[in-house]
């Protein structure tokens, strides 16, 4: 969604390790339209879309898709958030996971179906998952680059017990999948019907160095100051757009399901909306508006599938939607 925001860290990360690898520094920030103090901290909350549009100028300008995958896996999630100091003075991986889900926001606003955790754990027989319950959207760099950061830390923090064995993703091989092998180092299956990591069994109950409850104390204070102050900003509008997201593609929701999901009656929902000087059917076809902008200046999906993931029944009803919105066609609107 294109109002959704995340922590400057990653974004300056990313630019840092880009302008190593030849990007120019100046073209990336003007290209994601970012300047240096929106930058200088971690905090700081930025679109989610300056970020994507920074590596996509990065990959554009190194000339490798791997490059944010390559990215992640050379760099410690503690230096770009807090989410990563505090995943590090947990006391566990079980311990762990769960505040990365407590705190999945102050890294980025990530819509998840049902109210669900971003990560979960799913034993199958001898076999521990972790699954990724971002919906699935066909596209490859946010899903790799989440399982990447786990590889990662796992890697420089405790080789003696390789955390990966297996992944499984919704995507098709990307362009760089002749890199996989390298860089994941286990046996990767596409287009399959989940995301998700098959890991070592012994995370479950292996202890991480202890010693570390004060500063896990320090840590979890200022992220809960920062988890508040991210709250006061919020609308009823995007706690309504945040749970429409999750199941757009179904077309026709339900202002009473949407309202009893935000812990409200139908009539409270349409009061606080009111106040707002909205509607429930003026925020669906907002949305659709936007995510049909993201979806095709992305490229990364066609004018059908891009119906079909916001919820038409036809691609002609979404092509004149879409000319309602915007006086033409997606397919001239791409063109231009």
């Amino acid at each position: 969604m294109s109002d959704q925001t995340m922590a400057a860290g990653f974004a300056s990360a990313f630019l840092d390790y880009a302008v190593a690898e030849g990007a120019p520094r100046a073209g990336l920030l003007a290209a994601a339209e970012l300047s240096e103090d929106a930058l200088g901290d971690q905090d700081t909350r930025i679109p989610v879309s300056a970020y994507q549009a920074l590596i996509a100028a990065g990959i554009d300008a190194v000339g490798d898709t791997s490059l944010l995958l390559r990215h992640v896996l050379e760099t410690r999630l503690e230096t770009m958030s807090i989410v990563g100091q505090i995943v590090h003075a947990s006391s566990s991986f079980p311990h762990s996971l769960g505040q990365l889900n407590r705190y999945a926001r102050l890294m980025a606003d990530v819509p998840i179906p049902g109210r669900q955790d971003r990560f979960g754990i799913a034993r199958e027989g001898g076999a521990v998952w972790l699954i990724d319950h971002r919906p699935c959207d066909g596209s490859w760099m946010a899903t790799e680059a989440s399982f990447a950061r786990f590889i990662s830390e796992f890697r420089r923090s405790a080789p003696e017990h390789p955390f990966e064995q297996a992944l499984e993703v919704t995507y098709a091989p990307p362009p760089h999948a002749n890199r996989y092998p390298d860089l994941f180092r286990v046996p990767v299956t596409f287009r399959a019907a989940r995301n998700a990591l098959r890991i070592n069994p012994v995370w479950l109950n292996e202890a991480f160095d202890g010693g570390k409850e004060y500063v896990f104390g320090v840590f979890t204070r200022h992220a809960d100051g920062l988890l508040e102050e991210l709250a006061t900003q919020d609308t009823v509008r995007a706690a309504v757009e945040t749970r429409m997201l999750a199941d757009l593609h179904e077309g026709t929701l339900s202002m009473d399901h949407i309202a009893r999901d935000l812990g409200m009656s139908r009539q409270t929902l349409y009061r606080r909306l009111k106040d707002e000087g909205i509607t429930f059917a003026q925020v669906h076809d907002d949305l659709r508006r936007r995510m049909a902008m993201d979806y095709l200046s992305a490229r990364k999906v066609s004018v059908g599938e891009a119906a079909y993931l916001l919820g038409f029944s036809e691609a002609s009803a979404f092509v004149r939607a879409f000319q309602r919105w915007t006086g033409t066609s997606p397919t001239a609107w791409l063109a231009d």
